[in-house]
């Protein structure tokens, strides 16, 4: 007996120091393990869509029935219901300081959000098919919307099928973080809109089939953001102040099994990647590339060009 308890004892040393060394190095909320914390529900048809606020502890979730849903993720108490789309409703994303939800439907429209009143403040028409995806894009990125025109893409439907009915969406790029949404849609094209005037200020035609998926993948900017742009709020101040980021590259991907790369800086397509034999649904950038033998040995640090 007590052998058994000093070997119970010695086990039980064992698994702690074992379970201390991977709560460690791999977090816990990192990895995640069933059973579900939570099993939100009330959707009354398929959910297409989630997103999570970067700041709170909030999650949206978009559906077939053409509502969002606003949830607390930590607690899985449901907030409300946003209603205006008449369609199914296929992309969510937020502004980098959370301030705003953009969200895209079937029904030809793209719905900008204020997510301190939960009411609907801009909905941009200019699509003719199936808006798939939206998203918002970091930092002050006027040169490559402006510069697409002189990259030989359109950008004639800025005053026509983009046009706002009013001078202005009221919305303040400095207080969202972000000065253009990107939306993509069944009609081939990739959109590009101001935020705080509601115009189209550029149309990318590169695709021959339905764009299904954007990403973007961020780079470090060595201007703060506080030092060049005003706040409305104290929270949104400190939330703007940290999203030090502005976008590098831009990828998109659809039917045509073709990923494009656009670079913000020479305003022109980088690259074309093709090699899926199928639909691409989605993308994702590998924004910290891992450590080289050489460069884990020398010690040395990962140049942008090598991560690139």
């Amino acid at each position: 007996q007590w052998y058994s308890l000093c070997g119970a004892q010695e086990k039980c040393l064992f698994q702690s120091s074992h379970l201390w060394w991977e709560t460690s190095l791999f977090p816990r909320r990192m990895i995640p393990r069933p059973p579900a914390v939570h099993d939100l529900r009330g959707h009354s048809a398929v959910v297409t869509s989630v997103e999570v606020h970067p700041l709170y502890t909030i999650a949206v979730s978009g559906s077939e029935d053409g509502t969002i849903k606003v949830w607390d993720h930590e607690s899985g108490e449901y907030f409300r219901t946003l209603k205006g789309h008449t369609n199914s409703i296929h992309g969510l994303s937020f502004t980098p300081t959370g301030s705003h939800l953009a969200s895209a439907s079937s029904d030809l429209s793209v719905k900008i959000w204020d997510f301190n009143t939960y009411t609907c403040v801009r909905t941009l028409r200019g699509h003719d098919h199936t808006i798939s995806s939206v998203l918002f894009l970091p930092g002050p990125l006027s040169l490559f919307a402006s510069g697409l025109s002189s990259a030989g893409n359109d950008t004639s439907e800025g005053s026509s099928a983009g046009e706002p009915t009013s001078s202005g969406t009221g919305i303040d790029s400095s207080l969202t973080g972000s000065q253009f949404l990107v939306s993509a849609s069944r009609d081939t094209t990739v959109k590009f809109w101001d935020v705080e005037t509601g115009f189209c200020d550029a149309t990318i035609s590169d695709h021959t089939d339905w764009v299904r998926c954007l990403a973007v993948r961020p780079e470090s900017n060595s201007t703060p953001a506080s030092s060049t742009t005003s706040f409305t709020t104290a929270a949104n101040k400190e939330a703007v102040a940290t999203s030090t980021t502005t976008a590098s590259l831009l990828a998109t991907a659809g039917n045509d099994r073709a990923i494009m790369v656009y670079d913000d800086e020479s305003c022109k397509k980088n690259c074309e990647l093709r090699g899926h034999d199928h639909v691409i649904e989605t993308l994702a950038f590998l924004t910290c590339a891992p450590p080289s033998k050489s460069s884990k040995d020398s010690g040395t640090k990962i140049t942008s060009k090598e991560r690139r």
